[in-house]
């Protein structure tokens, strides 16, 4: 995330609750990434969990970057 998106969150995350749930959903889901990834060799369940998750993360993100936008344009 760039630093302006991270100055946001911090000036937001604590009246939005939207906001505050996708970016603990985010961060949630990069320890589940990162553990994952970890691993030298996954379970083709393991494979099919990870998929799952970078995709609820992406779905998150893109929200969160609607939701930031929105906030950028009103400060103007």
């Amino acid at each position: 995330m760039e630093a302006r998106d991270l100055e946001l969150l911090e000036k937001y995350l604590p009246q939005d609750l939207e906001l505050k749930n996708l970016w603990d959903d985010h961060i949630l889901y990069k320890k589940q990434m990162e553990k994952l990834e970890s691993k030298i060799v996954r379970s083709p369940s393991e494979d099919m969990t990870l998929k799952e998750i970078k995709k609820q993360k992406l779905d998150g993100k893109t929200r969160l970057q609607i939701i930031l936008d929105r906030y950028r344009n009103s400060e103007g």
